[in-house]
């Protein structure tokens, strides 16, 4: 019995083990992630839309906007790490802690990129529109990497944030007001000073938003599991301990050697696939497993039930 109580927690202990190992090399691959997304996203600021005077939504714009109007005495990059500093020292009032921690850290890599990205005399696309066209792609699909990776690099976010904690804004629409606001205070400036140079602004970031959609949707897609195991108890405990994700263990009779089996069944984001499959490797190399996609899934922790009539 003592013998049999000590594999147990000789095995509890392995599969602890193992889990942290998961979780410390994901969070790596998330930080990682987090300071290489960051780049493309400074070289488009620095060499797509400085060059043309073309100053974008967010604390990044409005860091544009004192650039020109300081006569480029004060670097975005200096401004961008003041700002947020502030932001940040407000939010740790006012949102918490929590929030701040990835934050900060996106922002130190944004602002190293901007630092050390140089501004070029003449824009390497000298046509003003396709630098926003291609600019807002780069510029979405760069900050989609680092939301999924559960990383922000602060800016506006930290003010939708804070006014929807005490004003119940909703966040789209408190970025759209601060975008909208630092776009059009832009036409002021000597540098800028066209209408045209606005609505490139305007143009810059819906292109950016929708790009910033078009990664994350592509991750909101869900998918169904079916997991035939002997340790299925150990698969359902890690996976909603690990992932997380709700479970449901299915009894069920094998077709053709008539013996009982227990199933365990997952809903889940199709970007939670890797992790879960994993878990399952990990715990029983040698378990069944069905993956297929849902076309619909609404409810807690998915999508919210709509009226379709």
């Amino acid at each position: 019995m003592n013998d049999k109580l000590t594999l147990d927690t000789e095995h509890l202990r392995d599969r602890v083990h193992q889990y942290g190992k998961l979780k410390s090399v994901t969070e790596f691959k998330e930080l990682f992630m987090i300071a290489v997304a960051t780049m493309p996203y400074a070289f488009v600021v620095n060499r797509m839309l400085v060059p043309h005077a073309i100053v974008g939504g967010g604390l990044t714009g409005l860091c544009e906007s004192i650039y020109f109007a300081t006569g480029t005495q004060i670097p975005i990059w200096l401004s961008t790490l003041v700002l947020d500093a502030i932001l940040l020292i407000i939010a740790i009032y006012t949102v918490g802690w929590k929030f701040c921690v990835r934050t900060i850290y996106g922002v130190l890599w944004l602002a190293f990129w901007l630092r050390f990205v140089p501004i070029p005399q003449v824009a390497d696309i000298s046509d003003p529109f396709m630098a926003v066209v291609l600019g807002g792609l780069f510029a979405g699909l760069a900050l989609g990497l680092v939301f999924l990776n559960n990383g922000s690099t602060g800016g506006t976010d930290i003010i939708a944030m804070i006014v929807n904690k005490f004003r119940h804004l909703p966040m789209g629409r408190g970025l759209f007001y601060c975008d909208l606001i630092i776009i059009s205070c832009a036409y002021f400036l000597p540098e800028v000073h066209s209408i045209e140079k606005v609505l490139f602004g305007l143009c810059f970031t819906f292109i950016s938003a929708m790009a910033v959609d078009w990664v994350m949707n592509r991750t909101r897609q869900s998918v169904q599991f079916f997991i035939f195991s002997q340790h299925y108890q150990e698969i359902a405990d890690a996976i909603m301990t690990q992932v997380p994700r709700g479970v449901t263990i299915l009894d069920g009779i094998g077709g053709y050697s008539k013996q009982p089996v227990k199933v365990v069944t997952v809903l889940a984001r199709k970007n939670e696939s890797d992790k879960i499959f994993r878990l399952v490797r990990m715990i029983d190399p040698n378990a069944f497993v069905s993956q297929s996609l849902a076309t619909g899934v609404f409810g807690q922790g998915f999508d919210s039930i709509k009226d379709r009539a």
